[in-house]
């Protein structure tokens, strides 16, 4: 019986266990309320308060393992920063997404206490969870931002488009009624009127209006409005051709045109053929409407460049006041906005603007291929 009685514990050796249990009991509901408010906290983190909540939770820490302060630093480390513990992405890339900066501790293996170390990585662990959750919702963010952009975009760029499509149209018309209709019916009722049939066989040379140069005359009339359209050097010889032919028939109108014209190595896409065209065509047609009179102008193109580059300036009386002061803002200048567009829809771009002295210059940069 005395020997049962020697072998249990003595009072002091009692306590001192029940204090042990106690204090480890403590301890580990310590580290149940760290885990549990940082989770509550971090899992209601938004894009807005990511930041706060991050750094409560680093101060949280930082009392946890009994340092005075701590804070999150994010990028990447420079020569002379303070040491930080990386908070890193989950995964297996480990990439570091921030830093843990601690008063008085550099590293998670200063940590004495094994269950504390424990607990340290898995509160680092949450935040580097909700770091890249919200930078993933930023990019998604950004991402939908961006796409809506672009579809409004491309619903303006559309809407030009087809605003453009009218104008030629009505371009189109214009010219077949004011020359070719006309041209037409001069020569339909030429030859259906019998005074003027007979005195076109008797007196052709008694200054009579003859039917063939009648003929010839809307035929020239007709050619010129298909080249307006779409000239045929264009599908035939290629875009310098077709740039040069705009270039003899501003000269042919009395214009003094000089043409610098470097070819590339190869022939340019068809697609980005046609929209540097039509670009060179609206710059040549205001250089008519808006010059004032024949003047110099000049055409460079350089295919032999990277990006690829149009220039066409004309020394006329260049931009009215109005224009210098409104410039391509919406619903102004129609025809300088669809050529940015155009550019724009095959990765290029386009300046405009008033000369050094006087005139205007159109300067289209563009690739070669799309």
């Amino acid at each position: 019986m005395r020997d049962s009685l020697s072998s249990l514990p003595s009072d002091g050796e009692t306590v001192a266990e029940l204090r042990e249990l106690y204090r480890a009991a403590e301890a580990r509901a310590a580290r149940l309320r760290l885990l549990s408010a940082s989770a509550r906290e971090l899992a209601a983190a938004t894009s807005e308060t990511l930041d706060d909540v991050i750094n409560r939770c680093a101060v949280r820490l930082a009392f946890f393992v009994g340092c005075r302060g701590g804070s999150v630093s994010h990028g990447a480390r420079r020569p002379g920063d303070n040491v930080g513990i990386p908070i890193q992405a989950p995964g297996p890339d480990d990439k570091t997404l921030a830093w843990l900066v601690l008063e008085g501790l550099g590293s998670i293996d200063d940590i004495p206490d094994a269950e504390d170390r424990e607990a340290f990585r898995m509160e680092l662990d949450q935040m580097g969870l909700t770091i890249d959750r919200i930078k993933r919702e930023r990019e998604r963010a950004d991402l939908v931002a961006k796409l809506q952009s672009r579809e409004k975009t491309l619903a303006t760029l559309l809407e030009r488009i087809f605003t453009a499509q009218e104008e030629e149209r009505r371009r189109v018309s214009h010219e077949l009624h004011d020359g070719v209709a006309q041209t037409a019916t001069a020569l339909v009722r030429i030859l259906e009127s019998p005074v003027e049939s007979a005195k076109l066989t008797n007196v052709p040379d008694k200054g009579g209006i003859n039917p063939a140069e009648v003929a010839r005359s809307l035929v020239s009339e007709l050619r010129r409005v298909i080249a307006g359209l779409r000239p045929t050097l264009l599908d035939d010889l290629g875009l310098l051709p077709a740039l040069q032919a705009l270039g003899e028939g501003l000269a042919a109108e009395g214009y003094s045109v000089s043409q610098s014209l470097t070819e590339g190595t190869k022939r340019v896409s068809p697609l980005v053929e046609t929209a540097v065209f039509r670009v060179a065509q609206e710059a040549v047609a205001n250089i008519r409407k808006h010059a004032g009179e024949p003047c110099k102008v000049t055409i460079d193109a350089r295919f032999d460049l990277d990006p690829l580059l149009l220039r066409i300036e004309d020394h006329g009386v260049g931009p009215s006041d109005e224009t210098r002061k409104t410039g391509t803002l919406s619903g102004n200048n129609v025809g300088i906005e669809v050529m940015k567009e155009r550019m724009s829809a095959i990765g290029g771009s386009l300046e405009w603007g008033a000369g050094p002295k006087r005139g205007v210059v159109v300067e289209a940069r563009f690739p070669a291929e799309i």
